[in-house]
């Protein structure tokens, strides 16, 4: 009788860790989406200088780098709708939109140069399935 009920209270302890554990690195996963999230919602609706914006395309470069994000063949990254990022540059001197490959290859030292000290706002953020930033587009607000 002594050994079903230590039996019995052992596969419950072995339970209550596994669920414990599933909690534990749901909890850390969202944390950590958040503080990625964060690392971009800071740009939301507001104006920020070229020299800026330049660090938010080598932010998402890198993550996709990190996260080993496919290109197509134009060297464009391809969303995974897990953990890929898109960038988005509306620039009104010649009502083009850019993305952030296209500067990035481009040269960002050039990118600097000529918009540098103009103004840009984070129009649009977009969230993929697992809640994480995927698409951002920044419109040039000055000349």
């Amino acid at each position: 009788m002594k050994k079903t009920i230590i039996f019995i209270l052992c596969i419950i302890i072995i339970i209550i860790s596994i669920f414990w554990t599933k909690y534990i690195n749901y909890k850390s996963e969202l944390n950590s989406i958040k503080k990625e999230n964060l690392e971009y919602e800071i740009y939301l609706e507001k104006q920020i200088p070229g020299r800026e914006l330049t660090t938010a395309i080598n932010r998402a470069v890198n993550n996709n780098e990190k996260n080993s994000i496919l290109k197509d063949e134009k060297g464009f990254y391809i969303e995974n709708d897990t953990n890929s990022i898109k960038i988005e540059i509306k620039i009104i001197d010649n009502d083009t939109t850019y993305k952030m490959e296209t500067l990035y290859n481009g040269g960002m030292v050039n990118f600097i140069q000529y918009y540098g000290d103009i103004h840009f706002e984070c129009t649009k953020i977009d969230y993929n399935s697992k809640g994480r930033v995927s698409y951002i587009v920044f419109e040039q607000k000055t000349s």
